[in-house]
């Protein structure tokens, strides 16, 4: 198997949403990408969701490629040509990726990992008629991959130990929050877990509890801000003081086990679903799905640069080493900088550096803003020449009247 270094090329499998936010995530962390895709019209398609993603990056690297250096083939053997990591986010339907894998292990050099995005399928299943089954698992982001950090990873009775360590590896190398399951469970951890909440959330609009509105919010506004920051264990040992998980257990397990007890197991009826979907609608407001989609992502960037700012230390300082025209921050030993040249009053911004190892963070952003502030606070234009400058202009339009 390739080691993280060593991986150049990677080759994404399908071009649907989680296709493309992985190639974009990709492309982020300077890696060449082909994606393949044989949909008609599906180039363009993929083109355009890259370039919303690439918009709401939550980091670009200083060595990053573009959405313009995306290869597209529609034909699967020059898509997989060269790669050394696979990422496959084919239609979840189970006979169509065993055929699909069968094809994939047959071209590819058996030390290529072939990781299926599969929200729910068994790897066993999946790589049943595969020639070389230890390469292949399952790496299942959550939506959208270049924005959410968690990547579930789990082996088939066939896959090797070195394949599973070698994935852990490669994800967390671009950034991603890798967790191992030791064993397969259909919808794997989070999907399952989200399920179960679901599950019950519309059992309590159907007995008519609450609007699907109010339901939502009792999360959103509630233990869903919690969950943000630990999940549900850890939320309890906290609920416990200063006896933590013992003591939440010896008073709250007989009442908690009444609530599961009471659950609900609805059935989709005609009632429930015109019930669903006219009490989303409401709550929408008018509101698109891809304008939904664009407060979801910001949201989310602010939540992440939230979690990546350290609590117990005192925040680094940004310097201003004006006579060398760069800002510099020094985080955990590692240098970040944005360099700039500055003639009259015009700033032209020509890099920015953050070692990968601090990639996620938000760490660049931090740098522009910075530097942006310095130039309005003197009174200068800015010229962004870095393509990390330039995509943090067209995110955040509210600093177009300092371009020059």
């Amino acid at each position: 198997m390739y080691s993280p270094s060593a991986i150049e090329r990677v080759a994404v499998v399908g071009g649907g949403t989680i296709g493309a936010s992985w190639a974009a995530l990709f492309l982020s962390r300077g890696l060449q990408v082909t994606l393949t895709d044989p949909a008609p019209g599906a180039e363009a398609i993929v083109r355009e969701r890259i370039a919303h993603a690439w918009e709401n990056l939550p980091e670009i690297l200083p060595h990053a490629l573009t959405p313009q250096d995306l290869r597209f083939e529609a034909d699967l053997e020059r898509g997989l040509a060269g790669a050394q990591f696979v990422q496959e986010n084919a239609p979840e339907r189970e006979a169509f990726k065993i055929e699909l894998f069968q094809r994939m292990d047959a071209l590819l050099p058996p030390e290529v990992i072939i990781a299926s995005s599969s929200s729910g399928l068994l790897m066993t299943r999946v790589q049943s008629a595969c020639a070389h089954p230890e390469r292949c698992l399952i790496g299942h982001p959550f939506n959208p991959p270049h924005l959410i950090p968690l990547v579930e990873v789990v082996g088939g009775e066939r896959t090797s130990p070195a394949a599973m360590d070698a994935a852990m590896a490669f994800y967390k190398a671009i950034g991603k929050y890798a967790i191992r399951l030791h064993k397969e469970v259909p919808g794997h951890i989070a999907n399952r877990l989200q399920a179960a909440l679901w599950r019950e959330a519309t059992h309590l609009a159907a007995e008519g509890v609450a609007s699907v509105a109010d339901i939502d919010a009792a999360i959103s506004q509630g233990p869903g801000l919690r969950w943000a920051l630990f999940g549900p264990h850890m939320t309890f040992n906290l609920g416990g003081g200063e006896g933590g998980m013992n003591h939440f257990l010896d008073h709250l397990w007989e009442p908690m086990q009444k609530w599961w007890d009471d659950l609900g197991n609805p059935q989709l009826t005609d009632e429930l679903r015109t019930l669903l979907v006219q009490g989303v609608n409401a709550e929408a407001q008018g509101r698109s799905i891809a304008e939904l989609a664009r407060e979801r992502d910001q949201r989310l960037l602010a939540l992440l640069a939230m979690k990546a700012r350290p609590t117990a230390a005192p925040k680094p300082q940004i310097q201003h080493l004006a006579e060398i025209g760069r800002f510099e921050l020094i985080i955990e030993g590692h240098v970040c900088e944005l360099d700039y040249q500055r003639e009259d009053k015009i700033m032209t911004i020509t890099h920015t550096g953050v070692p990968p190892a601090l990639g996620g963070r938000g760490i660049a952003a931090e740098l522009t803003e910075f530097a942006l502030k310095t130039a309005r606070d003197n009174g200068w234009k800015v010229r962004p020449q870095c393509s990390y400058a330039a995509a943090y202009f067209k995110r955040h339009p509210e600093h177009a009247d300092l371009l020059a």
